[in-house]
């Protein structure tokens, strides 16, 4: 199996998928079975800059070097030879944000992130002008919040992006986005497959009225759907991903996509009625709809598939960070009592102690909110963990709630989905992180959504694997025809190892008392955000 693989790597018969996520970039090489061969990693974080959440693009492109070269190391490790190329190359990152150029390609402004979330006079005036849901984080709110701020950079705005449009246009020179990523940038008209010309000429004329003059249509990237080329790494961009060498000019590459639509991929989620959920330092569910929705709902994000099939995406911006935060002062405990345990192992015998946990968390309650959170109408969080005096502190009821916390905002636009709106699901996948001890997370998400979910042998390695999976789509000799569900359905996932868990009767009754208890107490949360300030904590990133 190595000399064989060793064969696909050496012959270049291999994808190579990079994808820059909110605390890891990921590189997945998979050869021609669609199997991960080696993978690297770089760790980064956001800062909280001026009250705004960014990343630098000199952490970029650090972060990308970084992945590559362990990438390099591990194909060395596990099969002797040496990475010298690869068959075809993708892109993705988390998806939304604001990244404008000028005419010469610098930056006019830091990076905004998904994460920020002040943005509300933009959201309210678009949905209500477009007739459907803007959230805070997509790249049009952040364009017209800029607009009404009168911001001084627009008068000189050539090109706007999101994280991969911007890798992406780096290593190929190509301004262009694949069909998911660019459906969280603006809306996308489900007939053409392009953005909505009705709305763009509509925010051409709010700008107006707003005294700036721009072409909407002309600063945002082309789009492409998933198996269309979209250019080649040229030496510049060759140079940027890899000092090294290792990666060669002429690589083809396919259309960048969002961190929601490799999400799909890698739980082969993009035909109708199937959903997934992706569990980072975000949390969101991509549910692919059969039909259109009977209303606006500001709970429901509209998006598509990387094929550009519309879906109902209910986007946390909350998910496992302050889990994280938990797991790392456990840890420290264990080390001040000169116990060594490494990082999976903490996590491992927390998440396991949660299934020993009173059913509806007794009495605790917990908020995971580091930042805003629109479904809640926070524009800011406070990580806040309460309990009625009776509740008895036992660490396994502790993380109960911790884990009930990080999936109680996505239960809440999930209800809207399912109750209000009556879409059913044949099956739920999940992928991420929050996943990776086996059996507890996913326990509690098909308790929180009443419905049976189901994780992959692959999903650990999510959304840089599914960027692969689209860059291998992409590069095959197949028929034009063939669609990416039938693809992922008979060459990818035909004996792929599912493991799937149904919602336990005790545990959804326990999570519905949480989530009354967790609704009613909102207002602590908002209290905590009205009474403290990051500015009185000296905090600035």
């Amino acid at each position: 199996m190595t000399m064989d693989a060793g064969a696909a790597i050496t012959g270049g018969r291999t994808a190579l998928g990079i994808e820059l996520g909110s605390t890891r970039i990921k590189a997945v090489l998979i050869g021609a079975d669609h199997a991960p061969l080696a993978v690297g990693s770089s760790d980064w974080e956001n800062q909280l800059v001026d009250r705004v959440w960014t990343y630098s693009l000199d952490a970029v492109w650090q972060g990308v070097q970084e992945s590559v070269a362990a990438l390099a190391e591990d194909v060395r490790r596990r099969h002797g030879v040496e990475l010298a190329g690869v068959g075809a190359l993708g892109v993705s990152a988390m998806m939304h944000g604001y990244l404008a150029f000028d005419a010469d390609g610098e930056l006019l402004t830091p990076f905004r992130t998904w994460r920020n979330t002040n943005t509300g006079r933009a959201t309210e005036r678009l949905s209500a002008e477009f007739g459907v849901n803007i959230p805070h984080r997509w790249s049009v709110a952040h364009l017209y919040q800029a607009i009404l701020d009168g911001e001084e950079h627009l008068g000189r705005l050539d090109h706007l992006t999101t994280l991969a449009g911007y890798v992406h246009w780096q290593l190929t020179g190509e301004k262009v986005l694949g069909i998911g990523d660019a459906s969280g940038m603006f809306p996308i008209d489900d007939a053409t497959r392009a953005y909505d010309a009705t709305m763009l000429a509509r925010f051409d004329e709010l700008a107006a009225e707003a005294g700036v003059d721009l072409d909407l249509a002309a600063l945002l990237p082309a789009i492409a759907v998933a198996g269309r080329p979209a250019g080649a790494l040229t030496e510049a961009g060759a140079e940027l991903a890899d000092p090294a060498g290792r990666l060669r000019p002429g690589i083809p590459l396919c259309p960048p996509e969002g961190d929601a639509g490799t999400g799909m991929v890698a739980t082969n989620s993009v035909a109708p009625r199937t959903g997934n959920v992706s569990a980072g330092t975000s949390i969101f569910a991509m549910v692919v709809l059969e039909r259109e929705l009977g209303r606006v709902h500001r709970e429901l994000d509209l998006v598509t598939t990387p094929a550009g099939d519309p879906v109902a995406m209910v986007h946390c911006n909350n998910g496992a960070s302050e889990l994280d935060a938990w797991a790392g002062l456990f840890a420290e405990f264990a080390r001040a009592l000169g116990a060594r345990a490494d990082t999976s192992t903490v996590f491992e015998t927390l998440f396991t102690a949660a299934l020993d946990g009173t059913p509806d968390c007794g009495g605790m309650l917990a908020y995971n909110y580091l930042s805003g959170e629109p479904i809640t109408d926070l524009e800011e969080g406070r990580p806040l963990f309460l309990r009625s005096p009776d509740s008895r502190l036992s660490l396994s009821t502790f993380m109960r709630t911790q884990l009930f916390s990080s999936l109680a905002t996505l239960r809440i636009g999930m209800d809207v989905l399912q109750e209000t709106e009556g879409v059913r699901l044949d099956r739920m996948f999940a992928h991420g992180g929050l996943f990776r001890t086996a059996g507890v997370a996913q326990r509690f998400l098909a308790a929180a959504i009443d419905t049976p979910v189901t994780v992959g042998d692959v999903a650990a390695e999510g959304g840089a694997w599914g960027i692969a999976v689209l860059a291998a789509f992409a590069a095959a000799g197949r028929s034009p025809e063939q669609s990416l569900a039938d693809y992922l359905d008979t060459a990818v996932f035909a004996d792929a190892g599912l493991q799937t868990v149904g919602p336990d009767p005790a545990d959804v009754a326990g999570f519905d008392g949480f989530m009354q208890r967790y609704v009613a107490a909102l207002p602590v949360e908002r209290a905590a955000v009205e009474h403290t300030s990051p500015a009185q904590r000296g905090e600035n990133g």
